[in-house]
Formats: structure tokens, sequence, C-alpha cells
């Protein structure tokens, strides 16, 4: 298998270095490709071994083309794209409020999947929901699954439109945790912490959370329960909480950032 990277960024090259990391592909089967000859000297110096080269003919040999670039530089890319497809590959796109309509009028091309990762891939820790064309085989999605899945996990979704709700659950989630983290230092250190103190207390206690909910059979409801005991601090911290419709903002702003996700969609 050989794929072609279009879209250099820090996505592109999380997706790079975990199909490398994985041996799910051999160095000289990568092909990382640079807008201009700026950038593809600054991808040969950062990685070595890999090939590098702008936007040719070469492209169309590669059996994947994982599309990476900026969404509102999608259609000044889209022409020299579709310029060197070959009906038999497969176009991968994680660009942001591109339907695969656009992707495969823009592209000429019917051999499509979209996917919507988050940060967190850049550890290998992230979440991508992705899907596909209706031309596409299904021995080519578990492929692509199996690349996905190289930055964290991945799921399968049949609607596009569920796509959206990806964006608003996880793809916008990493900053809704960190909004939460940034409000509880806060509150740290108004309490009389160092910015530094109230930084190690929250994060490690986000860690430590993380980890018992991962690996605890219990609701989320009892694991509140086993830290709020009856009339004790947390007990009065929730009901605050409560009282300010916190659970129930969250859920309106990520409804939000959905429908959003939508308006982009249809631009």
């Amino acid at each position: 298998m050989r794929i072609a990277i279009l879209g250099c960024g820090n996505m592109g090259l999380a997706f790079a270095k975990a199909f490398l990391q994985y041996n799910l592909i051999r160095r000289e089967d990568l092909l990382l490709i640079g807008k201009d000859d700026g950038q593809c000297e600054r991808l040969r110096l950062a990685q070595a071994d890999v090939p590098v080269g702008q936007l040719t003919a070469e492209t169309g040999t590669y059996d994947i083309v994982l599309v990476a670039v900026k969404p509102q530089d999608f259609s000044k890319t889209a022409g020299s794209l579709r310029a060197v497809l070959r009906p038999e590959q497969a176009v991968l796109s994680i660009m942001g409020g591109i339907p695969i309509a656009r992707l495969q009028r823009e592209l000429n091309h019917r051999q499509v999947l979209r996917a919507m990762p988050n940060t967190p891939v850049l550890l290998g820790m992230g979440i991508t929901g992705f899907t596909a064309a209706p031309e596409v085989e299904r021995t080519l999605m578990h492929r692509i699954e199996n690349l996905l899945n190289a930055t964290g996990r991945s799921i399968f979704l049949e609607d596009e439109s569920m796509l959206d709700a990806v964006t608003a659950v996880s793809g916008s989630g990493p900053a809704y945790f960190y909004y939460i983290v940034q409000a509880m230092m806060r509150a740290g250190q108004e309490l009389g912490f160092s910015e530094s103190v109230a930084g190690l207390l929250v994060k490690q206690t986000m860690i430590g959370a993380f980890h018992l909910l991962n690996n605890s059979d219990q609701s989320l409801d009892q694991l509140i329960a086993n830290v709020a005991s009856k009339g004790g601090t947390t007990e009065a911290a929730l009901r605050e909480f409560r009282a300010g419709s916190l659970q129930e903002t969250l859920i309106s702003g990520i409804k939000a950032a959905q429908q959003r996700a939508t308006e982009l969609a249809s631009e």
C-alpha cells in the first residue's frame, strides 16, 4: 500500500508518523506533498528518509491520497489534484465541513471517504469518526479503518450527516475539557494557590479521574456518588452547578457546535 499526504500541517504529519510508527507503511511508500519548494525543504529536514514532493502526476501512482489541507484552501487545490487522480485511487479527506458530494464533484472522483479526527491524534490518543461514499468497497473501508486506528480509535458511521455530531462531541470536545480545566484552575488560584500548584492539582485530578472512569464498570452516577457524600463538600459544589444549569449549558453548547458544523457543510 502506498499513501500520499496532501497538506502536511500538524494533522497530516500526525497521520504520517502514526502510519510509520505502527509499520502500516514503508517509508519509501509514503509521499509528503508540499505546497511549494520552501515547505518541501522543511519537510525533508523534519522527516528524514520519507519522499517529499509537490503535487504532480506521480501522486496518481499512490493507492490512497489523504487530503489534509485547510478547508478554505481546498478549492484552490482541487483542480490540480483532479488532474492527476486515477479512478481506482481512494481519496481520504480529514478536512472539516466539506461533504462527500462536494469532494466528488470538485475532484470528479467517486472513491471518496471522509473522516473527522480530533487533536489528540497528535499523541496517538485520538478518536476519529469516518464515513464513505456508496462506491467505496468494504475491503477498502477496513483498510482505512486500520490506518485511522493508528492514531487512536475510530468509528464508522453509515450516515454522513452524523459527522457533524462527531465534530461537535469529539472534534471540538478537547476544547470543552480545556475550558473546564481553566475554570477549575482559576478557582484554585482564587482560593489561594499559585498558578503552577493549581495547575498540578487540576491536571492530575483530571488524569486520575479519567483512568478511574476508563477502568470502572460503575455508572457515571455511581462514580459521582462515590465522591459526593451526603451533606459534604462535593455535594455543595454539585448543588451550585445544578443551580447554574451547568450540564444543560454544556449540552446546549455542543448542540450549537453541531448546528454550526451543518451550516459550514452547506456553505
